[in-house]
Formats: C-alpha cells, structure tokens, sequence
C-alpha cells in the first residue's frame, strides 16, 4: 500500500512540475512514478508485490475491455441481422473463488460483458448460474468463464 501512495505523490509532483493537470498528464506521471519506484527496489532480493499487481491488473483490463467490444459486437451483429445466431441458455460454473470479493468481482464482471448474466451463486458459494445469449457447446463456455476470466479475477486479487 505504501508503494502506491508513494506512486500517487510521484504522479502528483510530475504534475506539479510541469503545470499542467490532465488525465493524460496523470496517466505519464503514475507511469514515471511506478518507474522511479521499480529501479530504486530492483536491487533488492524480495520484490515488493506491487511490481507484479500494477501488470497484472493493467493486463485485466486490456483483457476485459476485450470481452466487452466483443461481445457488444456479437449481440449488435444479432439485434440487426435477419437471422439471429442466438442460443440461450443456463450454466452452473463450479467456482475456486471462494472469498466474497472474487465472487462478486467474477459475478459483476460477467453481468457487465453483453450477453451475458450472472443469475444466482449457490448456499454454498461453490456454483455460479449464469445466463448466457450465446451457448453453442456449454463446456466450452464454462472453461472460458473458468480459464480466461476467474483465473485472472483471482490473478488479481489474490
């Protein structure tokens, strides 16, 4: 936590010294900052965890706005053809999320990805029902949700 408050008031300086306050300019300061951050603790045996997460969650991101222009293409490419390719369906995924944070993370991250739903998670927080628009083969889809999205939720979180 420290690192990342020390990051922000490298960002916060950057700005100060060259006087001017844009998101863009923010953005080049925090990167400078993780910078200066980096090359001061690389001699050292022990790598702080914040050099792995900052990675980690920047490479969510770039994932997950992936998902989402995909998708949203997918389902507008349905709303205007003549011949909507659409298969609904309900599939139980077995969760290794197993805190309440990566639970609802995973949930929330999944009902924001177009087409897509979490219904209900299970008594025993084990399985996670969720609708999906597009369900050719459901074992393919329960090893994307399980592969590429849970596993990088709890990538980052834990």
């Amino acid at each position: 936590m420290t690192f990342f408050l020390l990051n922000i008031l490298l960002s916060l300086a950057w700005i100060i010294l060259t006087a001017q306050f844009s998101m863009f300019n923010l953005i080049i300061g925090y990167l400078f900052g993780f910078a200066v951050l980096w090359i001061t603790q690389y001699r050292k045996e022990a790598v702080p965890a914040y050099f792995r997460k900052i990675p980690q969650v920047a490479s969510f991101l770039v994932y997950f706005l992936w998902e989402v222009i995909m998708s949203n293409l997918r389902v507008t490419r349905d709303v205007i053809s003549l011949r909507p390719r659409f298969r609904p369906g309900i599939v139980g995924i077995k969760l290794d999320a197993a805190t309440a944070a990566e639970i609802s993370l995973l949930a929330n991250l999944i009902s924001l990805t177009p087409g897509t739903l979490s219904l209900d998670v299970s008594g025993d927080r084990k399985v996670l029902y969720i609708h999906a628009m597009y369900i050719r083969e459901a074992e393919l889809f329960k090893r994307r949700i399980k592969e590429d999205m849970e596993r990088r939720v709890m990538e980052v979180l834990r």
